[in-house]
């Protein structure tokens, strides 16, 4: 069975070089980040975080960075392409264009998710 984002029981065990030629399947699932992560991205300052996370939400979200806050958590949820990729990942390379600043669960994936320790890897064609 081919690994499905949306199904993570067909997902394969991480392991060393899984991510070597991946096709980004993790980089389409949707993604929350805190306000510190996206001072991180440098899409919004400290003072602007911390001052009114509403405020900042509705900005980010007419620039197409978000999607939508839950005030509740005051968690943002980025923002993607209609399809499925995230905002930050690079179209041709497949690669994120903010690597070295990406979010907290970005850089811990795939030890958090959906299914800990495991990850809906699609190897790119060798065509």
């Amino acid at each position: 069975m081919k690994p499905d984002k949306d199904k993570p029981w067909t997902w394969v065990r991480y392991r060393s070089g899984l991510c070597d030629g991946c096709h980004a399947g993790c980089c389409t699932m949707p993604v929350e980040v805190s306000a510190q992560d996206l001072v991180r991205l440098g899409v919004a300052s400290q003072d602007e975080a911390q001052r009114s996370p509403k405020k900042l939400a509705k900005r980010l979200k007419q620039a197409g960075i978000i999607s939508s806050y839950r005030d509740g958590t005051d968690l943002f949820m980025l923002g993607s392409r209609p399809n499925g990729d995230c905002v930050f990942l690079d179209e041709k390379t497949r690669l994120c264009s903010r690597y070295e600043i990406r979010p907290e669960v970005c850089r811990k994936f795939p030890e958090i998710g959906p299914r800990p320790g495991f990850c809906p890897s699609t190897k790119r064609d060798s065509r």
